[in-house]
């Protein structure tokens, strides 16, 4: 089996995630502590034992799914299971922060400072209401965008996600994704919805949080990773320290083109891919784009060892 990580993106965030791994992993645990350093505050608590709206806000989803996908990684290394057992690292959207903090560019201060800063600019980069996402179910890449562009009428209204083979998400002015969500259904989707989404991420509109990210990266240290990266934005490896930390800035603009990632990486010798951290969104994702991936999760201290144990029988 050739290896891929993969690190989820905002939703897929609940209450005591993590928590699991924190009581059984003194490493983990450590993750969390380092968290709650680096930000000043006990965002542990809140993910633990926190309302769950808090959680979502974007601020705190970004910094927490990261840090219990930290957890993860620290659980798997206690059991001996290293970030070169992977051939390639990639992440969904903030996810990338993850890929680039476990495959070593990135330090976990600075990636949880980053992701504080990320949130907080992608919330505060467009006026509450102003901005919209909607998913569109059952249109290929092509036609979501065709439908995108017919819906923008002079505003914003652009491809955001291509997740997988019949899911599409929009992203842009609400009034021209409502107008996308109309068109869609008119050109055979299955169903195209608006998301209980805070601002419009992955559109020309997050500009602000760009220049916002161009600077803070500017500021922090990234190294070469120790496995390949493969970016949102170019959906192909990455070993290069420049041009990651660009990426990471035309992310916030750019497409994630998440299903052209995953197809990247079976072609290139990719057989099985780790889900590492919470939920399972990305799992159903890779099975969609190509079902003879394996597929494995790792969020819980079973399964943590259930990967240890499968990767040593290897």
């Amino acid at each position: 089996m050739t290896r891929a990580f993969l690190f989820p993106g905002q939703g897929a965030q609940t209450i005591g995630m993590g928590k699991a791994l924190a009581d059984e992993y003194p490493a983990a645990k450590a993750v969390f502590d380092a968290v709650d350093e680096a930000l000043g505050e006990k965002l542990s608590a809140l993910i633990w034992e926190g309302e769950q709206d808090e959680l979502t806000l974007t601020r705190n989803a970004q910094p927490a799914l990261m840090a219990t996908s930290m957890a993860a990684m620290a659980a798997l290394e206690a059991e001996g299971v290293t970030i070169e057992a992977a051939s390639y690292v990639a992440g969904h959207s903030l996810g990338e922060y993850s890929a680039l903090c476990a495959a070593g560019s990135l330090s976990l201060a600075d990636t949880a400072r980053l992701l504080r800063t990320r949130g907080e600019a992608m919330q505060s980069a467009v006026p509450v209401g102003e901005g919209a996402m909607a998913a569109l179910l059952g249109l290929d890449f092509e036609t979501a965008m065709r439908v995108a562009t017919a819906a923008a009428e002079g505003y914003v209204c652009q491809a955001a996600n291509d997740n997988d083979p019949g899911q599409v998400v929009v992203s842009g002015h609400r009034e021209a994704v409502e107008r996308a969500v109309e068109i869609a259904k008119g050109q055979g989707a299955k169903r195209a919805v608006m998301l209980p989404v805070s601002a419009p991420f992955h559109c020309e509109l997050m500009e602000p949080a760009a220049e916002a990210m161009a600077e803070a990266l500017s500021h922090v240290d990234l190294n070469a990773p120790r496995v390949p990266v493969v970016p949102n934005v170019v959906a192909a490896a990455e070993s290069s320290a420049t041009l990651l930390r660009n990426h990471l800035v035309d992310q916030v603009t750019g497409s994630v083109r998440w299903r052209e990632s995953v197809m990247w990486m079976a072609a290139h010798g990719v057989t099985e891919t780790w889900e590492i951290g919470a939920g399972k969104a990305l799992t159903g994702m890779v099975r969609r784009i190509d079902r003879a991936l394996a597929t494995r999760q790792v969020g819980t201290p079973d399964e943590v060892r259930a990967a240890a144990a499968a990767l040593n029988e290897a």
